[in-house]
């Protein structure tokens, strides 16, 4: 995360304050501040929270960038979000569906929550699953938040999915791209489609938004569905075989 130590600095001199009158005012020493203002030192959130309130400004105007880009975790930038939109915990707890204890803990970082309740957050928020997800909707972290929710350690899981704990740390960190053949395993475990780790926050909606509403229709079909459930599970060889079998098909409808 990035913060303008210069636009800090510019804020204080703009109001007529003192090195000295903004550290007191925000509750930080004097030499800290200073180190802020220079570029020299991170603040977290919570002093990014103290010196916006000194300077009655958003938080958002002391950070570079985006909220989307700024490195800031997972909690952070929902808290940071949710302060933006004036919404206190409570607010964003009902909007989300979910128990505010329960959101307290993930702006905390004391948890990671599902990406179900990762989208919950985003729609209570009025922001695209991305803008909350970030790197959050990686494969590493998907399978992270899905470990998590079925409660098995790395272990458990690389155990049930016949490969080695370490590789499902070096996967969950990013470290590693898995095969194929491991990623199928992975899926098998945790019952779900191998797509479900590879499809990018938010593809699926915005491919859906492109097509035009026959095809939209049509796809949203329950037996299409259904299909397209069982080829995401194919390996190659078993993907090739259906696929010229759909051509010999519509050969035959032809001659």
């Amino acid at each position: 995360m990035i913060v303008k130590g210069d636009q800090i600095r510019a804020m204080r001199e703009e109001r007529g304050y003192t090195l000295q009158d903004l550290a007191r005012r925000a509750s930080l020493s004097l030499s800290y501040l200073s180190e802020i203002e220079r570029g020299s030192k991170r603040p977290s959130l919570k002093t990014i929270d103290k010196l916006a309130s000194a300077l009655n400004v958003s938080k958002a105007q002391l950070i570079e960038g985006d909220v989307i880009d700024t490195g800031l975790s997972l909690g952070d930038k929902i808290r940071l979000m949710r302060g933006e939109k004036n919404l206190s915990l409570q607010d964003l707890a009902v909007k989300a569906g979910i128990s505010l204890s329960y959101l307290s803990e993930i702006e905390r970082g004391t948890v990671y929550p599902a990406l179900n309740t990762l989208k919950r957050i985003a729609e209570g928020l009025g922001v695209h699953p991305s803008a909350v997800m970030g790197h959050e909707g990686s494969l590493g972290h998907k399978l992270k938040a899905l470990r998590e929710e079925y409660g098995l350690t790395q272990a458990q899981l690389a155990n049930l999915a016949g490969v080695t704990a370490g590789l499902i740390g070096q996967i969950e960190q990013g470290k590693v791209q898995p095969s194929l053949k491991t990623l199928e395993k992975l899926a098998e475990v945790m019952g779900v489609s191998p797509c479900y780790f590879i499809m990018e926050p938010g593809a699926v909606d915005q491919m859906l938004s492109l097509m035009n509403p026959e095809l939209r229709e049509l796809l949203m079909h329950p037996n299409v569905q259904a299909v397209l459930n069982l080829i995401c599970n194919l390996n190659e060889k078993e993907l090739q075989f259906v696929l010229n079998f759909i051509q010999l098909f519509k050969k035959s409808e032809l001659s």
